[in-house]
C-alpha cells in the first residue's frame, strides 16, 4: 500500500493533465451527442416504418449512420477516420485530434438510446398531442422530450460511461488521458501498482456519474 501512495505522490501532476484530457474528451463528445445525437435519435423515432411522420428514404439513411458507426470496432474506426481528422486538425495526434471519432460514437450511441427512449412513451402522449393541435415540434418539445426526460438523462448517463470507456482506447493513438496514462506510466514502466490505482480513478470517475445520473434521473420522473 506504500508503494501505492508513494507511486501516485511521485505522478500526480501527470494524474492531474490526463484526467483533465479524460474530461476534455467526454465534455466535448457528450455535447456532441445532445446538441446532434438527440435530434437524430428523435429523426429516427419519427421516420421509422410505422412511426408519427413515416419517411422511409430519411429513417434509412439515419439509421445506418447509427447502425454502423455502433457496429464499427472502436480502434478501427479512428484509423478509419484518420484522413479525415488529420484535414481538419492537421494531425492525428494529442487530445482534441482523438475527441473527434469519439464524438461520432457519442452521437451514434445517444441517437439510439433516445429512440429507444421515446418508443417506451406511451402512445397517449402522441394523441393527446394530436387532439390539442400541436405542431409537429411542438409534439416532440412540450410532449415527448417533457414525458421521455429521465429516461433521456439515465441514456445519456449510460452513453457518458461508455464514452470513458472508448476514450481509454484513444491513448494506443496518442489521445492522452487516462488510458494513455495507465499504458505509458503504468504498464510500460512495469510500474503495476500505478497502472491499477489509474483503473481504480476510472472506476471511480464512473460510479460518480452513475451516482449523479441516477439522481437526476429520478429527480425528472414525475410518474
Amino acid at each position: 500500500m506504500t508503494e501505492v501512495f508513494a507511486s501516485l505522490a511521485a505522478n500526480v501532476d501527470e494524474i492531474g493533465i490526463a484526467v483533465a484530457e479524460t474530461g476534455f474528451m467526454l465534455a466535448f463528445s457528450l455535447a456532441a451527442a445532445v446538441i446532434l445525437g438527440l435530434p437524430l435519435g428523435v429523426l429516427i423515432y419519427l421516420t421509422r416504418p410505422g412511426g408519427p411522420q413515416e419517411k422511409r428514404p430519411l429513417w434509412t439513411v439515419a439509421n445506418l449512420y447509427v447502425t454502423v458507426v455502433r457496429s464499427f470496432p472502436f480502434l478501427l474506426f479512428v484509423v478509419f477516420l484518420i484522413p479525415l481528422t488529420r484535414l481538419l486538425y492537421g494531425t492525428t495526434f494529442g487530445t482534441g485530434a482523438a475527441t473527434f471519432p469519439l464524438c461520432f460514437v457519442g452521437v451514434a450511441l445517444y441517437a439510439r438510446l433516445v429512440e429507444q427512449i421515446l418508443l417506451e412513451v406511451p402512445p397517449g402522449i402522441l394523441h393527446a398531442a394530436r387532439s390539442m393541435g400541436a405542431s409537429s415540434a411542438q409534439t416532440v418539445v412540450s410532449f415527448l422530450l417533457v414525458e421521455a426526460r429521465s429516461g433521456l438523462v439515465y441514456a445519456l448517463t449510460s452513453a457518458a460511461i461508455s464514452l470513458i470507456s472508448y476514450s481509454t482506447v484513444l491513448g494506443i493513438v496518442g489521445g492522452g488521458g487516462l488510458g494513455d496514462f495507465a499504458l505509458r506510466y503504468g504498464y510500460q514502466e512495469y510500474d503495476y501498482a500505478l497502472m491499477y490505482s489509474t483503473i481504480v480513478i476510472v472506476i471511480a470517475c464512473v460510479l460518480l456519474l452513475q451516482f449523479a445520473g441516477e439522481k437526476v434521473s429520478a429527480a425528472l420522473d414525475k410518474r
